[in-house]
């Protein structure tokens, strides 16, 4: 699942409802906004909060809210009124700190649950459903951090991800955005600091399917619609490379369906196993043509020199030397050549020519 985040503030409010329309436009599923933010005023919390769950209810999309004993009491509740947040159009509330064991419990029979993925130990996960905690209800969220050099590392997240998994609870992370970054840092707000300053679409394909993460969310304001077409075929599963044409050549075909990888996956190249059946069709071979050096992120056609290969399409996965039967096609953009390093054996991808 994909979903936004969305900061309360009356100043926003106009910004918030476009973004969110837009997101859900997309096919963008949850919105998490949190009540604990240092920066932001208390006092309209309240009203805020039920505008923004109205909008969520009104575009299907879930949300979460970010919660603590003392943002309860900004919002005019107590631990015993906490359903009032259901009445007000939340799915439920990510519970960080200053919760007991007994109350994660009962919110988890209740609401959907967020915990802090990066901290809870297997002894007290264990110990809440010994208590009888819904795993069902409960997502694993790691948080975004916003000062640079601060973000967790890879590896970490993939070992607190299979663990949570392995006791049955959804993961969670964030993205950073590339429209409007959130301040007072705005330098992205990932949960791998090696995503910050990345592509959104990149940092999500590699946390889905690389890090064991079930759920993203763009962590700042707002990404581009370019990006939101990119998560969109994401959650679909499929690989979205944006491309640019090479040598005045246009292969619409080639460029508008969804290409499989191989599952024998070539260790220098991307095999798209659907080109070569679309070029025995008729007479769709190519002669000769823009034989060049083929650099990472190259999109090649295996031309008639190259006997029965010739219709084969490739990615470049390593700089390669010029080859007098392969054609240049494209290059995938340099921000998306990260997302190479998820197309792995039977992965789906498609190109997505980009204006130039």
């Amino acid at each position: 699942m994909l979903g936004i985040s969305v900061y309360l503030s009356e100043e926003r409010q106009e910004q918030n409802a476009k973004w969110i329309e837009k997101a859900a436009s997309f096919g963008l599923k949850s919105i998490f906004t949190s009540l604990h933010i240092p920066e932001d005023d208390h006092s309209s919390y309240k009203h805020l909060l039920q505008e923004l769950g109205d909008l969520a209810n009104q575009h299907n999309m879930e949300l979460l809210a970010d919660v603590s004993p003392q943002s309860l009491s900004h919002l005019g509740l107590k631990w015993e009124s906490i359903d009032t947040l259901l009445d007000w159009g939340l799915a439920g509330i990510r519970a960080d700190y200053g919760f007991s064991s007994a109350q994660i419990v009962e919110l988890s029979k209740k609401m959907k649950l967020g915990i802090n993925a990066s901290t809870i130990s297997a002894e007290e996960l264990q110990e809440w459903l010994d208590l009888g905690l819904n795993a069902s209800n409960v997502e694993a969220w790691h948080n975004f951090y916003p000062r640079p050099e601060t973000g967790l590392d890879k590896d970490f997240l993939i070992k607190r991800n299979q663990f949570l998994k392995g006791m049955g609870i959804t993961t969670m992370a964030f993205v950073p955005g590339d429209g409007e970054l959130r301040g007072p840092v705005f330098s992205g707000l990932p949960t791998l600091e090696k995503h910050r300053g990345f592509s959104p679409a990149a940092a999500a394909a590699e946390l889905m399917n690389s890090c064991y993460t079930d759920k993203v969310l763009i962590g700042d304001h707002s990404v581009n619609d370019e990006t939101l077409m990119q998560l969109t075929k994401i959650a679909e599963g499929v690989i979205p490379l944006r491309i640019e044409t090479l040598g005045g050549q246009h292969h619409e075909d080639l460029f508008k369906q969804i290409h499989t990888n191989r599952m024998d996956p070539a260790r220098d190249v991307v095999r798209s196993v659907e080109s070569r059946s679309y070029a025995q069709q008729g007479q769709n071979k190519l002669e000769p043509a823009n034989q060049v050096e083929r650099n990472k992120g190259m999109v090649t056609v295996d031309n008639v020199l190259y006997g029965r290969y010739a219709g084969e399409m490739q990615i470049t996965l390593a700089n390669l030397p010029q080859d007098a039967r392969v054609n240049v096609i494209a290059r995938v953009i340099e921000e998306d050549l990260p997302l190479l390093d998820e197309i792995k054996a039977g992965t789906k991808f498609q190109l997505m020519v980009r204006d130039q």
